[in-house]
């Protein structure tokens, strides 16, 4: 008997296997342990019968382990009161691999923060409302890198769908489109500044900071290849040139001259090991090429150091010198020439007495 108000209705069950992943928003490749129990329920003056059911999803132990000891990098008088709830709701969401949950708990606990902050009851189901998701999309993480916000919208409407799986009557997630024009080249004397600040950072500080230009300034290499540069997969040809040709990069890069020296001394020092952040046991992992701009900013006067900004130099210097755009698009990584359109915008006309000497070609 559960209540006064109604009795049991014969034995309950139980059905046990495996939840397929495959349908549900994360995508991952396994099936997880689950449990089906259900429960009857009859009400003696009414006679109706309620079926009570649950679901219980079992997570491995690694994914348990980093649910439960997850903190961020917030004051602990701000995540004290929400925290419990907010492992709560990961752990309801029933991530597959351990990246998949520090995801969702760093979106969520921005999320449960933020609420708090602003007044609202500390539920769960409020957090997950549209509503909610966008006001903290658009107020609390306002000034945030647009690439950042999409990511974290993204993972929560992805635990909103995990989780709630009733219709509320809310009205449909308001449509955010991220900027995604590049971020604006360079100058030439800022460019430099910034090389003569990094040459004097210490110690190990130094040698990154030059690889990191070298490579995305030099090289026009976006973070994900970046990361993964080692001594071995540079080469020396004639005349000083340094090539970046190794088979995972798919394509033939030559370094830019002005960092020929740079990256063949860097090269020397790394071996076979990774030019930029050396000595890590992973090739690749979290914010490990935007953390060091991070920690490392330059004084007063000199803008931050970009990784986007140091490749849109890159291009811009490639495509103010009117190297052939084709080119330009298969060193960059480009599927098509058509993604190098944004950039023309910092690229000067030719005068006119030039347009017509290439428009008019050599005699025969």
């Amino acid at each position: 008997m559960d209540s006064g108000y109604e009795v049991g209705f014969g034995p309950g069950f139980r059905i046990m296997g495996k939840l397929a992943r495959r349908d549900v928003p994360f995508h991952a490749t396994d099936h997880v342990d689950a449990l089906f129990y259900v429960k009857v329920t009859a009400a003696p003056f009414s006679g109706c019968l309620t079926s009570r059911w649950s679901w219980s999803v079992t997570l491995n132990p690694q994914v348990s382990a980093r649910i439960r000891n997850y903190r961020p990098r917030l004051p602990a008088e701000r995540w004290g009161p929400v925290s419990e709830q907010v492992r709560a709701v990961v752990a309801a969401a029933a991530p597959a691999t351990c990246d998949i949950a520090q995801r969702l708990l760093y979106a969520v606990s921005r999320l449960a923060v933020w609420a708090d902050s602003v007044g609202l009851p500390r539920d769960p189901g409020l957090w997950l409302r549209t509503e909610t998701i966008d006001r903290f999309i658009l107020s609390g993480l306002a000034g945030r890198p647009g690439g950042t916000v999409q990511s974290c919208r993204c993972w929560l409407r992805r635990t909103r769908e995990a989780v709630v799986w009733v219709q509320r009557g809310e009205a449909p997630p308001n449509r955010i489109k991220a900027d995604r024009s590049p971020r604006p080249p360079y100058k030439k004397q800022e460019l430099a500044a910034l090389r003569r600040w990094v040459e004097l950072l210490p110690g190990r500080a130094r040698l990154d900071g030059l690889a990191l230009m070298a490579l995305a300034a030099g090289c026009g290499l976006p973070p994900c290849d970046l990361r993964a540069v080692r001594g071995r997969d540079l080469r020396a040809a004639p005349q000083g040139m340094v090539l970046v040709d190794t088979p995972w990069l798919d394509r033939l890069v030559a370094c830019r001259s002005e960092w020929e020296e740079t990256l063949a001394e860097l090269a020397e020092l790394a071996g076979d090991d990774y030019l930029f952040r050396p000595g890590r046991k992973a090739g690749a992992t979290k914010n490990l090429v935007s953390s060091w701009p991070a920690r490392h900013r330059p004084h007063a006067g000199l803008p931050r150091l970009e990784t986007r900004r140091l490749r849109a130099t890159w291009i811009v210097g490639l495509l103010r010198q009117r190297i052939d755009p084709v080119l330009i698009a298969q060193a960059a990584g480009m599927r098509s020439v058509a993604s190098l359109s944004p950039y023309f915008h910092w690229v000067p006309s030719i005068s006119p007495e030039q347009a017509a000497e290439l428009l008019r070609g050599a005699r025969p």
